[in-house]
């Protein structure tokens, strides 16, 4: 008879000696250890019970089109809201492979229903859903002229542009001064040289600088036949004594965004412009009439997308800084200012959506102007906005810029918008000092940007003051609502045009490319109208600030030119925040459209270029040119550009 077992003894009986405890099989535990995995198991077997039924509700019961309870904020017409700088954004520089995912996930599901939505909202743009502004949207920011036009004006004009060009310039007593248009004129008339011995100089130097290491690749399209035939009947003009203008026989360049014969419109891109122009832009005809030599068209940030002009595809690459061969030359107009400062020639031209002449012309160390919207004809330049973009000169000077402005500006039956502007007029440019002039400075506004920058502004601003204008405080409001709405607006206009490219030609864009017009497409049509609701407010309040002052004075630019990296060649970059940074001094112009003009006034530490920046009334261009010409006596000397050709050597 078998032994009782005792308790806690297996039911196989007493363990044999030597067996390990461990192995033994664990107590029975009977229908209790059933029903506890019952128990555990029971959520995992009602979840598709619940899924199904919360499913129904969040997709076909409760409401998805609006929040009852979401906050608006509203904005009473005429009455600004609370003054606030605008917000900083932080996002990491994305290169390389983070790049390449990037760009993919935002074009997948995932990016558009989750990623970019988050993303909108870290980066406030997300503000224009919030708030209900009452005044009607502005499309277009086009805006009546308020002066007569004066028939002695012209004459005016006329004497003041001989007065600029006869002047002399104090520079060359400092060093080194850029080659400008006088400089080629004084060579032509004089027959030192001629414009066809110009043109042979500048075909060497093309020839050259794209074999220099690195590449400056400024002039991404060029013809030497071309270059030849237009400057060798500015040649005979001079002998003949028959010159046509001012930029009679003056090399200039063009941004790959306009039409210019015989060159392919590529507009920075792989896939655009697969056959030769045959008819030029608006303004390529009116500098071919006015005698200038083209010698090309510029590089540019692919589509205009971007602020550094970082282009990596292989019919561009990166266009190099001539200041510092190893930092961008800002974009998107970047290699007509690249060209300019490198001195391949006096004037480029570009277009300014979002600082895209004022940006690399104050990365590059030269001058810049963005004129009033429509003040120049933007006939033939690719579409990309409708209504942030101007064309505007970038110069070695502001007197070239000034020459180069009176010449283009003028209304054009092809274009819709400037039709009834008033003359473009020099009044006072050459007046001895600025009395009388107030300049209005908001400068909580102006003091965001880095300390380099900051000082060398301030200075500036003081030696404006030093020739007898006089520092008027002012308040920019709503400007986070302006750098939000100056965002909604182009980008989406850019996604509208750019669409049957998107679809056709998405693997042949840029990494960068693809994830801006991934990000464009999450703006609605609500967001695009509170935009331009916006615009009137903007608007409105420079009205009333005009009143009181005669422009507005910020730095141009918050930063210096950023330094390019190893991988930008290869998959170029994306850096939200630099973006963020460098358009902020430049949207309130975009958006409403007033002018705006940048100054080299000092260099980093480093050597790379500052510069500050004047905005006017609408088609008040002069008195900007008229501060500019002083303003840039305030820098007392130019530093030499690390890659400079002087072609008239």
């Amino acid at each position: 008879m078998a032994a009782p077992r005792r308790r806690g003894e297996p039911p196989g009986g007493r363990l044999r000696a030597g067996r390990d405890p461990s192995t033994a099989p664990p107590p029975y535990r009977g229908a209790g250890c059933r029903r506890r995995a019952a128990m555990a198991l029971l959520p995992l077997l009602l979840l598709p019970l619940t899924a199904l039924p919360a499913a129904v509700y969040l997709c076909c019961v409760r409401r998805h089109t609006g929040i009852a309870a979401a906050v608006v904020q509203r904005r009473e017409p005429g009455r600004p809201a609370a003054r606030s700088p605008p917000r900083d954004t932080w996002a990491p520089r994305l290169c390389g492979f983070w790049l390449r995912l990037f760009s993919h996930a935002v074009n997948t599901a995932f990016g558009q229903f989750l990623l970019l939505p988050l993303l909108v909202r870290m980066h406030n743009l997300s503000l224009m859903r919030s708030l209900d502004i009452c005044e009607d949207p502005t499309f277009i920011p086009e805006v009546a002229a308020e002066v007569t036009e004066d028939k002695s004006e012209a004459k005016s004009t006329s004497d003041i542009m001989k007065q600029l060009i006869d002047a002399r310039s104090d520079s060359a007593s400092k060093g080194f001064s850029f080659k400008g248009i006088k400089d080629y004129l004084d060579c032509y008339r004089s027959g030192k040289l001629t414009p066809s011995q110009v043109a042979k100089n500048i075909i060497a130097t093309l020839e050259d600088c794209d074999k220099s290491t690195p590449p400056l690749r400024a002039i991404v399209q060029w013809d030497r036949e071309q270059i030849m035939l237009m400057a060798e009947a500015s040649t005979a003009r001079y002998r003949n004594k028959c010159t046509l203008s001012h930029l009679d026989g003056i090399p200039v360049c063009l941004k790959e965004e306009f039409k210019v014969v015989p060159y392919h419109h590529r507009v920075g891109t792989v896939f655009l412009g697969t056959e030769p122009e045959t008819e030029d832009a608006t303004v390529a005809k009116k500098l071919r009439e006015a005698g200038a030599v083209i010698i090309g068209v510029s590089n540019m940030h692919e589509l205009g997308t971007g602020t550094t002009g970082c282009n990596p595809n292989r019919y561009h690459k990166i266009p190099r800084n001539p200041y510092k061969p190893n930092h961008f030359t800002g974009g998107s107009s970047s290699g007509s200012a690249a060209a300019v400062a490198a001195g391949l020639c006096p004037v480029g031209i570009g277009t300014d959506g979002g600082g895209s002449v004022r940006i690399p012309a104050s990365f590059c160390g030269v001058v810049g102007l963005k004129g009033t919207f429509g003040r120049i004809s933007c006939h033939g330049s690719y579409p990309l906005s409708y209504s942030t973009v101007s064309v505007g000169p970038i110069c070695t000077s502001v007197a070239d810029a000034a020459i180069v402005y009176s010449i283009l500006a003028e209304p054009d039956p092809l274009y819709p918008y400037g039709l009834k502007q008033p003359k473009a007029t020099l009044s006072d440019m050459c007046a001895p000092d600025l009395k009388g002039l107030k300049l209005g400075v908001d400068w909580t506004f102006f003091k965001a940007c880095d300390a380099e920058v900051l000082t060398i502004c301030e200075k500036a601003v003081e030696y404006l003051q030093s020739l007898g204008a006089s520092v008027v405080e002012v308040s920019l409001p709503e400007m986070e609502e302006v750098k939000i709405a100056h965002v909604i607006c182009i980008l989406s206009e850019m996604r509208d045009m750019l669409q049957p490219d998107f679809n056709k030609h998405f693997q042949e864009m840029n990494l960068e490319t693809r994830a801006t017009l991934a990000l464009a497409s999450q703006f609605t049509a609500l967001d695009y109208i509170t935009a331009n609701r916006q615009r009137t407010r903007s608007m409105r309040f420079l009205r009333e600030i005009f009143t009181t002052v005669n422009c507005i004075v910020t730095p141009a630019v918050a930063s210096t030119a950023p330094r390019i990296h190893e991988s930008d060649l290869l998959t170029g970059s994306n850096d939200t925040s630099f973006i963020v940074q460098s358009m902020r001094f430049m949207q309130l112009a975009n958006l409403t459209g007033i002018p705006g003009l940048v100054v080299p006034v000092g260099y980093s530490t480093a050597g790379l270029p500052i510069s500050l920046q004047v905005m006017g009334k609408w088609w008040d261009e002069a008195v900007l040119l008229r501060i500019g010409l002083k303003l840039e006596q305030f820098r007392n000397q130019t530093k030499k550009p690390s890659i400079y050709y002087d072609i008239l050597a």
